[in-house]
């Protein structure tokens, strides 16, 4: 890179960082929600009657009645317009990965010649966007334009800009869900409906199980003026070649190390904006590559952390921009560093006789470790039955990249679960124990063993006087486990930086319902051929922690005799992209999400289409910037140095002797012919890369062509880009166009 780009970059990001961050004088709970639509609006803005409607269905999961819609808008548009809205949207997520909105103006003729605002129940309720320009797996054709976006009522509209954005799902004329949020909520109320069930078996009075997700999401961020002189970076989201530098992350100096001024002022931009749409951001932190950080919020309700993540992806890359920063949400920008996931925390709570619990947690009484027990062991059932489901649900053509190395963890999918509970479960599955049952008109009282006896952090001494006693919690945790118990929740580490987390959450709620269903219908049949309930939710939690077990791993899964045990043990150890989408088609996936009623047959089918054209294409595009970086950006760069250095040979002829001229350039000689070898075999492996794709577009099923992509195209890629990085690290610095790792890594 230029010497004269380098500084007008730097420049550039100095004029950024003397911007000034507005910091509100309330408190953050004071402007929290700021542009939200929540209770507190509704309660001022909506009749009392349609006020209690609306708790209902959001609290209770009662139908809404569309008769209340039209009041419901007028007091929406009213809090909307004190606000400054001017238009509307209905906010969805199509399955690009991202979100899709159309704006509308609150105007309508007036019939005298002028305009009135108007936005009715109508156009709250439902749009009609063309479902065919979205993808669709074939369900839409060109000429069948017609779908539905449907207002969710669960999920807060919010004002962004002048904007009022009502949160929807999306859906095809003939019915099938075209978006991420449809079959999200049934899986969401699968699981509800299911879990309650067995919940019964353990409380009185269950009036809800509510799935919570807590999510981590990983970014970079780099100078945008850095970013617009990397075509890759623009057109990719990668960097598709790049030699590492010297300093990377090997130090561990980065990670939870002092945020820059310049992050900072990002960091504190995006918050105060996210809390004003009620993201609630908790945590922030520098993470272990260098540019790469991290923000979480406190858990919530999954459905609306979805949105708020969605929601929160879109505000960074606009907040980034604002202080001279591009993000990248790509799981693997550069080569050789960490890549940035977006680890799911999930976890169940009921509601039960006036309080919470949470299902993952254990309890203070054998009774209530029976239940955690319970939902733990059916968990893992449920990620043993569809563990290469799951594996798919979070893949993609960028995830593959990342999965497997540097701290992400292996295409593998096992849970952790520590050594306490690993052990509690030994005991369980070994034990021949039945239990006795003594009941009376108060309550059942349980004798339980004493592995069933409370489990609880335990006090570590630490022998400085000045520090205070430690509490150790009662598991440890594994960098390499995709699926690990972390004390109250599990945390599903393989999701990817840029993905929609609703399509790992989709997979994991419809696995575990249908685990849980059927936990109960056997429990059932047991204590209706005479068995007590103890007795008979023990009896299968033993035939169920046997069949798990091959998904229990608490070791490294970074290690080759992994792959080979997890092969042993019938877990799914593909690492082919395309071939891993295979799994959503499954006669068991099929046949769950059919049960469960999340998704069927023909929504699957679109699915997988769509996930393959999208590995394609993402290739695709990728491939054709690789070969015009290679011949327009690379080769001419390093032929015009290798120019340099020829004349400079041929000047050594002229003032030296011959003998000491070919001393003299016999470095330069070296370079010139290494050169000339690498750029021939670059621009022969270009016209490969090609050929590789020009054959792979003839093959009709998309699915195979995408398995071509990926077993054809993408070595080509590979080889290119180990002749380009031995490139940069030939030519001379001031000739080579794109900006190096070592400027892209640090902020200045």
């Amino acid at each position: 890179m230029s010497n004269l780009l380098r500084f007008q970059v730097v420049e550039e990001a100095f004029k950024k960082k003397a911007i000034e961050v507005k910091t509100p004088s309330e408190r953050p709970s004071e402007y929290f929600g700021k542009y939200v639509f929540n209770r507190e609006k509704m309660y001022k803005y909506l009749p009392a009657d349609v006020y209690n409607q609306m708790i209902d269905v959001m609290d209770n999961g009662a139908r809404l009645d569309r008769s209340i819609a039209d009041a419901v808008a007028k007091g929406m548009k009213q809090w909307a317009l004190e606000m400054g809205a001017t238009h509307y949207t209905h906010w969805f997520q199509p399955l690009t990965e991202g979100t899709a909105e159309k704006h509308d103006a609150f105007v309508e003729h007036d019939g005298k010649g002028g305009m009135v605002e108007n936005f009715s129940g109508k156009l709250l309720v439902q749009q009609e966007p063309d479902a065919s320009s979205f993808p669709n797996g074939g369900i839409r054709n060109t000429f069948e334009a017609r779908g539905y976006s449907a207002w969710d009522p669960t999920s807060p509209v919010f004002i962004i800009d002048d904007t009022l954005c009502i949160p929807t799902i999306f859906i095809a004329y003939t019915g099938e869900a075209l978006d991420y949020k449809a079959p999200l909520l049934r899986s969401l109320h699968a699981v509800n409906k299911a879990a309650q069930e067995v919940c019964s078996l353990f409380y009185n009075d269950v009036k809800k199980v509510q799935v919570n997700l807590g999510w981590e999401q990983e970014y970079f961020l780099v100078d945008e003026g850095l970013y617009s002189a990397r075509p890759d970076l623009l057109m990719t989201g990668r960097t598709l070649m790049g030699h590492e530098s010297a300093k990377n992350q090997q130090m561990d100096d980065h990670y939870f190390g002092t945020i820059p001024d310049r992050v900072q002022a990002f960091m504190k931009d995006l918050e105060i904006q996210a809390l004003e749409l009620a993201i609630p951001c908790k945590t922030r932190h520098n993470e272990v590559a260098p540019n790469q950080f991290e923000l979480a919020p406190i858990f919530e309700e999954c459905n609306l952390a979805v949105d708020h993540n969605m929601l929160l992806m879109s505000l960074m890359k606009r907040v980034a921009r604002n202080h001279g920063f591009r993000v990248l949400l790509h799981e693997k920008p550069f080569d050789g560093i960490n890549g940035s996931g977006k680890h799911n925390n999930w976890s169940l709570t009921a509601e039960h006789e006036g309080k919470t619990t949470l299902l993952h947690a254990p309890g203070k009484t054998p009774e209530e470790n029976l239940r955690f027990v319970t939902f733990i062991v059916e968990t893992l059932m449920a990620v043993y039955r569809h563990n290469g489901l799951l594996k798919a649900s979070i893949m993609s053509a960028t995830n593959a990249h990342r999965l497997g190395g540097n701290e992400a963890p292996p295409a593998i999918i096992s849970s952790f679960l520590g050594k306490q509970l690993t052990e509690l479960l030994d005991k369980i599955e070994v034990s021949g124990e039945r239990l006795e049952v003594r009941e009376n008109s108060q309550s059942q009282d349980i004798s339980l063993t004493s592995y069933l006896s409370p489990l609880s952090p335990h006090k570590d001494e630490i022998d400085i006087p000045q520090i205070p006693d430690l509490i150790i919690d009662n598991t440890d945790r594994n960098r390499t486990s995709p699926f690990a118990f972390t004390g109250n929740r599990f945390e599903f580490r393989a999701p990817g930086s840029s993905a929609n987390c609703a399509s790992a959450m989709i997979a994991l709620n419809s696995a575990m319902a249908e685990a849980l269903q059927e936990f109960k219908l056997r429990v059932d049949a047991k204590i209706a051929e005479g068995d007590n309930k103890v007795s008979a939710i023990l009896d299968v939690l033993r035939e169920d922690i046997k069949t798990c077990k091959p998904i229990r791993f608490d070791g490294n899964g970074y290690s080759e005799e992994w792959v080979k045990e997890a092969a042993r043990r019938g877990l799914d150890v593909e690492k082919s992209c395309p071939r891993i989408f295979e799994h959503y088609l499954d006669d068991s996936s099929v046949r769950m999400f059919e049960a469960t009623k999340v998704m069927n047959r023909k929504e699957l089918m679109a699915r997988n289409e769509v996930k393959w054209e999208t590995y394609v294409k993402t290739v695709q595009i990728e491939a054709r910037v690789m070969g015009d970086l290679s011949m327009n950006h690379i080769i001419p760069v390093s032929t015009h140095y290798q120019s340099q250095l020829i004349k400079n040979v041929q000047g050594m002829k002229d003032v030296f002797n011959k003998e000491r001229a070919e001393r003299l350039s016999s470095r330069n000689m070296k370079l010139i012919e290494e050169i000339a070898e690498r750029t021939e075999r670059i621009e022969q492996l270009v016209e490969e890369l090609t050929n590789a794709r020009r054959i792979a577009n003839r093959i009709p099923s998309i699915q195979q062509r995408a398995i071509a992509y990926h077993d054809t195209v993408c070595p080509k890629m590979d080889a290119i880009r180990n002749e380009t990085d031995h490139l940069e690290m030939i030519v001379e610095d001031g000739l080579w166009s794109l900006p190096k790792y070592r400027e892209l890594l640090f902020i200045r």
